[in-house]
């Protein structure tokens, strides 16, 4: 069945051509790889096309947005994509390996019982980065288990995780057009809608590693706008039902 890997981008050329390189590299059936760029003025987007080209044909795809557009979007347009292009399994992670693409295999064994398997910092035999200050973990501590579990209920131990593999079934249920949130707090969305459709979720404990290269995304307004977005998410989606699947849904 066709898995499919979507990865936004924004300033990652340092780091695509080892991480795509990593990715393909791996014994999965008929993997591809979707890269959604915002437009990077380092020429992330330029480096996916030249890759595609000469190296993962057919397997390597971009799309190229107009500009720094977020990442909530360019995960709800690569999902979107996925599902048109047939993707049976889709994953989403971060092109700087704080996602080690090593635990995909495990993902997709576990995928066939669960509708969404998380990659969690937080279950147990979760790690972080070593590296991480007292105070960046403390904050992304309590965003997990006191603010975002205190207003919404989740019981998902790492809710703001963004390494994480769907079955097509799922998010077709969720309809991805419900979906408003524009930046990180997309990943606390798409845990508290999946929470509230009861769906069978799986978190396998992964090793958090600090980014590679470059400079991480979330700075303080970021995070200071996600906590405030969850009050939003929480009323938004008291009544949400499951969306009919399609008659042609194989899974």
């Amino acid at each position: 069945m066709k898995t499919l890997v979507v990865i936004p981008t924004y300033n990652e050329a340092n780091n695509l051509t080892e991480i795509t390189a990593a990715l393909f590299a791996l014994d999965v059936d008929d993997l591809h790889l979707l890269i959604v760029d915002d437009a990077s003025p380092d020429g992330t987007g330029q480096l996916a096309e030249a890759l595609a080209k000469k190296t993962y044909p057919g397997r390597l795809h971009i799309i190229h947005r107009s500009g720094k557009l977020g990442l909530g979007t360019a995960y709800v347009q690569g999902f979107t994509w996925g599902l048109e292009h047939g993707a049976q399994y889709i994953i989403q992670m971060d092109a700087d390996f704080s996602h080690s693409p090593s635990y995909i295999q495990q993902m997709l064994e576990q995928i066939a019982n669960y509708d969404v398997v998380v990659g969690s910092r937080y279950v147990g035999g979760g790690q972080l980065d070593e590296r991480w200050g007292w105070w960046r973990w403390f904050l992304s501590w309590w965003a997990n288990s006191i603010w975002t579990r205190g207003i919404l209920g989740v019981q998902t131990k790492d809710a703001t995780a963004g390494y994480k593999c769907w079955r097509r079934n799922a998010l077709e249920r969720i309809g991805l057009d419900r979906i408003n949130s524009n930046g990180y707090v997309f990943q606390v969305e798409m845990t508290f809608i999946s929470e509230k459709l009861n769906f069978r979720i799986k978190e396998i404990p992964i090793y958090f590693e600090d980014r590679r290269i470059g400079q991480s995304k979330m700075s303080v307004p970021v995070k200071i706008e996600a906590a405030l977005r969850v009050f939003e998410i929480r009323w938004r989606h008291r009544k949400i039902q499951p969306l009919p699947l399609p008659r042609s849904a194989e899974v």
